[in-house]
C-alpha cells in the first residue's frame, strides 16, 4: 500500500514540475528582445476585463523582388505594461518612435493581447509627413 502511494506521490511531483516548466517556457520566458522603429499609428486602453494599452507602429521599406517594387508598410502590434510608457506613447501619436521590447511565447490578459511588450521609449522624432519635405499628390490624369 505505501508503495502505490510513494508512486502516485512520484507521479504528481513530476506532473507538477512539467506543468510548471510549461507556464513558465509559454508566458514568462522571454523568447526575443529588440528595437522596432517607426511612425507611431495609435495607442488605446482598452479589454473587457483587463484593460491593457494596445498599439500600432507602422513600419515602412521597400517590397523585396517576389512581391514587386513600391513602397509596403508593415505594422508591429504591441502592448504596454508600464502606465508610464503608455501615457508617454500617447503624446506621440503621428511621430517616428524607436521602442525596446520583449518577445514572449503566450500571452497573458493582463499583460495585452500581443506576444511583444514594450518597455522603453528610445527616441522620438517628427515623422516624415510632417517634415518640411514637398508632398507630390498625382493628378487624376496620372491615376
Amino acid at each position: 500500500m505505501k508503495t502505490s502511494t510513494k508512486v502516485v506521490s512520484f507521479i504528481l511531483a513530476i506532473l507538477l514540475l512539467a506543468a510548471a516548466a510549461f507556464v513558465y517556457f509559454k508566458f514568462y520566458f522571454v523568447l526575443g528582445e529588440g528595437v522596432k522603429a517607426g511612425e507611431l499609428n495609435q495607442i488605446v486602453y482598452k479589454g473587457w476585463v483587463w484593460k491593457t494599452y494596445e498599439g500600432r507602429l507602422i513600419q515602412t521599406g521597400f517590397k523585396g523582388a517576389k512581391q514587386g517594387s513600391g513602397i509596403q508598410s508593415n505594422e508591429f502590434n504591441f502592448s504596454v505594461v508600464d502606465k508610464a510608457v503608455a501615457d508617454s506613447l500617447m503624446r506621440c501619436s503621428g511621430k517616428n518612435v524607436e521602442l525596446k521590447y520583449k518577445e514572449y511565447n503566450g500571452m497573458l490578459p493582463w499583460r495585452g493581447m500581443q506576444h511583444y511588450i514594450v518597455y522603453e521609449i528610445l527616441s522620438v522624432g517628427e515623422s516624415a509627413a510632417s517634415s518640411d519635405l514637398p508632398v507630390v499628390v498625382p493628378s487624376l490624369e496620372e491615376i
